[in-house]
């Protein structure tokens, strides 16, 4: 059965350049994709009651232990090559160490540099912070602080990853492709994911378009591959690694769902 099965809207995201990548779909209906310049646009956008799995980490630990949080130990094994996707999220004050915009490229290693410092002392073995995850440190803020504010919004707003989610329509086998070798995309990768994104009932054509404008190939892919996370949440046969979810210390679920 494709679809949500209850008429609700299903709403997968990943972060991209301008903001957010939202596809989105109800029950019977066909894929839409959008671009949001912050989460906050992207929930008034969709009804009040729609799933939302999004490709970021959701609750934040106040020490990070060897592995990172409890999600990231479980499902790294399962994905092969591809594990190194799946990076270990840093403590919260690492996250918090600096929260201002950078204007200069000198500024935005200071500030990973004021960060990293923060998660040596805030992690056991002592390990700074990747670029990797610096990148994407604004936008983890951005979902915690809604989650913070909003309590309502942690019983249908779910942490997935684009690499699980393939693993488990691909029959809990890795992708045998990297969907970018060296910083650009590959061709190869990306048609494996395509193919099994469709025959796993998202129209070819739609993956086939050109992503909405702020987004990239890839960014528009893993939404598309969250968002029948998503789906599966409704129907209420996705799994969490954890299962049951852990909470952090602001009582916000910590799990990725597939």
């Amino acid at each position: 059965m494709n679809g949500a099965s209850d008429g609700r809207t299903a709403v997968g995201v990943d972060g991209c350049k301008a903001g957010w990548v939202a596809v989105s779909r109800v029950a019977g209906g066909e894929p839409e994709a959008s671009v949001f310049k912050t989460f906050a646009g992207l929930l008034e956008a969709f009804p009040a009651d729609a799933t939302i799995a999004v490709d970021m980490p959701i609750g934040l630990p106040a020490f990070s232990a060897r592995g990172g949080r409890g999600p990231e130990a479980l499902v790294r094994p399962l994905l092969g090559q591809r594990q190194s996707s799946v990076f270990s999220i840093p403590s919260r004050a690492a996250l918090y160490a600096d929260t201002a915009d950078f204007t200069t490229l000198d500024a935005w290693y200071e500030a990973h540099a004021r960060a990293s410092a923060v998660a040596r002392e805030t992690s056991d073995p002592p390990r700074g912070v990747s670029i990797q995850a610096f990148g994407i440190f604004s936008k983890i803020r951005e979902l915690d602080g809604l989650l913070i504010a909003r309590p309502e919004l942690r019983s249908r707003i779910v942490e997935s990853h684009p690499e699980v989610a393939f693993w488990q329509l691909n029959g809990l086998q890795a992708m045998a492709l990297p969907k970018k070798i060296k910083g650009r995309v590959n061709p190869a990768g990306m048609e494996e994911r395509k193919a099994l994104l469709a025959g796993n009932g998202l129209p070819r054509a739609f993956l086939d378009r050109s992503p909405p404008r702020g987004a990239a190939e890839d960014d528009f892919l893993d939404a598309a591959a969250v968002m029948l996370v998503a789906e599966r949440v409704v129907r209420g046969v996705a799994i969490s690694f954890p299962d049951p979810p852990g909470l952090d210390g602001h009582g916000i679920p910590v799990a990725i769902w597939v």
